[in-house]
Formats: structure tokens, C-alpha cells, sequence
């Protein structure tokens, strides 16, 4: 008997489930009726649909501290004291979204390839504002930034991070002795 009642609880809760997806009731019945019936536990798959909102979130955002980084950086009077602690916040919230979903996705690519840009970034224009005229600080910056996608790509075995370190150093390379 309580496996026929768990069964049509089941049952209940995936039509509940389905109308919500349709748009057939409110979320807000929808909700309350799953409440209802699950005693108060959220179904797996309204936890997933939850975590895949919040996953996109994570991602627009980081995709966001791009550019506001470029303006920031090339088109704002602001001391580079203040530039600098800005560009460590938005790494370091690439970092933490990289971290807090890496328990519920494998790899989170976007925040990863956020958090080197901005790095990239940031360490270019400290250095072309500490040293402006000194050439070769710029390459140091550069070639450690390369050799940490390049450390990154291999130890982790994102490609992408590996071509990228890769590609930038052979291009450091090359402007160097060109």
C-alpha cells in the first residue's frame, strides 16, 4: 500500500512538473502544489533547473567584467590604485563563481577564460602605467601570463588555455626578436 501511494505521488509530482514547464498553471500553484506533495522537498529536477539559471547568471556576468575591465582600464581617468583593486575584485569573483559551481558542473569555461583576460589585462596596464617606458617588464608580464595558461591548460587539459599560452608566447617571441 505505501509503495501505491508513493507511486501516485510520483505520478502527481511529474504532472505538476510537466504543467509548470508548459505554462498550463502559475508557477506560483505550481510551486505550492509541489511543495504540497513533496513534503517540502524540491524534485532533483526543479533543483537542476534552479542551478542552470544560476549557472547562466555566472556566466553573463563574467562575460560582463570583459569589457566593463577594457573600459575601465583604457577609458577611465582613475588612479591606477583604484583600477587595480577593481580588476583583483572582478578576478576574484571569476574565480569564486569558477570554484562555488565546480560542485555542481564539471568546469566552468566562461569564468575561467574571464578571470585570464582580465588578468592579462590588468597586468598589461599596470605595467604600461608603473613602467611606460620600459619594454621589457611589458614582456616579463606577458610571458607569465602565457606560461600560466600554458601551466593551467596542462594541468587541467583545457586546450584552449594551452593554445592560448602557447600561441602568445611564440607571438612574444617573435615580436621580440623581429
Amino acid at each position: 500500500m505505501l509503495w501505491l501511494e508513493e507511486n501516485r505521488k510520483k505520478i502527481i509530482v511529474n504532472e505538476l512538473l510537466h504543467w509548470k514547464k508548459s505554462r498550463m498553471l502559475p508557477d506560483q500553484y505550481c510551486d505550492y502544489l509541489l511543495a504540497l506533495y513533496t513534503e517540502g522537498n524540491q524534485p532533483e529536477e526543479a533543483k537542476k533547473r534552479k542551478n542552470k539559471v544560476l549557472l547562466y547568471l555566472a556566466n553573463l556576468i563574467t562575460l560582463l567584467l570583459i569589457p566593463i575591465s577594457a573600459l575601465l582600464i583604457y577609458f577611465t581617468e582613475l588612479s591606477i590604485t583604484l583600477q587595480t583593486v577593481i580588476l583583483i575584485l572582478f578576478f576574484s569573483a571569476c574565480i569564486f563563481f569558477v570554484f562555488y559551481f565546480s560542485r555542481k558542473v564539471k568546469v566552468m569555461h566562461v569564468p575561467i577564460i574571464s578571470a585570464a583576460l582580465i588578468l592579462l589585462m590588468g597586468s598589461v596596464g599596470f605595467v604600461s602605467e608603473i613602467y611606460p617606458d620600459n619594454e621589457r617588464i611589458l614582456y616579463v608580464s606577458l610571458v607569465m601570463n602565457c606560461v600560466l595558461w600554458l601551466y593551467a591548460g596542462l594541468k587541467w587539459k583545457f586546450l584552449y588555455l594551452w593554445i592560448s599560452g602557447g600561441l602568445g608566447f611564440f607571438l612574444i617571441v617573435i615580436s621580440i626578436f623581429v
